[in-house]
């Protein structure tokens, strides 16, 4: 066995590593504390200087039972505001959904979209929430029809 390593080594050049190759990686507890507890310093550093954390995409907070049409998006951005309702209608568009309603705020950061629901809203809704949610404008969306009751109360007993 001993000459079949020999020989294999010299074949390939390999080498095995030493004792003392091995714990040169080796991380200790008190490093993973001390790693830590710059972490939360310099997030801390982050709040107390007020620098938001940068989202790539929105919070999927949405679940797709609740799409019944409306759609209400929060944007980074005001000066942005109505290039990007006009990226979201030319898409809408595009893809075949019918906007009933489009509101933008007079403060220009919340949108709102009201699409006829059609067929499947399961797969719409899929759609939707994966084109606003790519958006790098978008902080955050969810599935909301305005001026409606949201869910029947029944009366107590």
């Amino acid at each position: 066995m001993n000459s079949l390593k020999k020989l294999y080594r010299d074949f390939f050049g390999l080498t095995e590593q030493s004792e003392k190759s091995q714990s040169m990686f080796h991380v200790s507890k008190d490093d993973v504390a001390n790693m830590q507890k710059m972490a939360a310093a310099a997030k801390q550093l982050k709040t107390a200087l007020g620098e938001e954390e940068i989202v790539d995409e929105a919070q999927l907070i949405n679940h797709m039972e609740d799409y019944r049409g409306g759609v209400e998006y929060v944007i980074s951005d005001p000066a942005q505001a109505q290039a990007t309702a006009d990226d979201i209608r030319q898409w809408a568009e595009k893809k075949g959904f019918t906007i009933i309603k489009q509101i933008l705020s007079r403060s220009g950061k919340v949108g709102y979209f009201y699409f006829r629901l059609g067929e499947n809203p399961y797969k719409e809704s899929k759609k939707i929430q994966g084109y606003i949610s790519q958006l790098p404008i978008v902080k955050h969306f969810r599935f909301n029809v305005r001026n409606s009751k949201s869910k029947q109360e029944l009366p107590p007993k």
